[in-house]
């Protein structure tokens, strides 16, 4: 696809498909109209999912995750290094984010990447944040409907 997406799914996306959300179907419409979208996550939202399944105690959902969205779909894992980490806590106030999303945001301006989110916090800043649908909405989505 000349016109690859990059896009970066924030722990929200994934936590409402893994989840069974209310969101959930959108989330996996997502996952199946996106397949030649180059997706990433990051480390940090890696971690904040398990951390969230081993509280719940849904570990096997964490080895279906790993399996299918990185070794199936070819998602990417992105971190940042130790001094852009410094950036992203300088940053947290003037981007009016918590830490977590900070980094997410400043991952996203690093490596050019769309954010997909629920967080809504994203709106404010300058880059923002689509949700699945609207990702889907966009026209090299045609098959997505409206």
């Amino acid at each position: 696809m000349a016109d690859e997406a990059r896009l970066l799914v924030d722990s929200s996306v994934i936590l409402e498909f893994l989840l069974n959300q209310e969101r959930a179907g959108e989330v996996a419409h997502f996952f199946d109209e996106t397949l030649e979208a180059a997706l990433f996550v990051t480390d940090f939202a890696v971690h904040s999912v398990a951390i969230s399944l081993v509280r719940k105690k849904r570990t096997g959902m964490l080895e279906q995750l790993i399996d299918d969205l990185f070794f199936v779909r070819g998602a990417q894992v992105i971190r940042l290094d130790l001094d852009e980490v410094s950036v992203v806590a300088s940053r947290t106030a003037a981007l009016g984010l918590d830490f977590d999303d900070a980094y997410q945001y400043v991952a996203a301006e690093k490596h050019d990447l769309t954010l997909v989110s629920f967080d809504a916090d994203f709106d404010r800043t300058k880059r923002g944040r689509k949700t699945p649908i609207q990702i889907l909405q966009e026209s090299r989505y045609p098959g997505a409907g409206p």
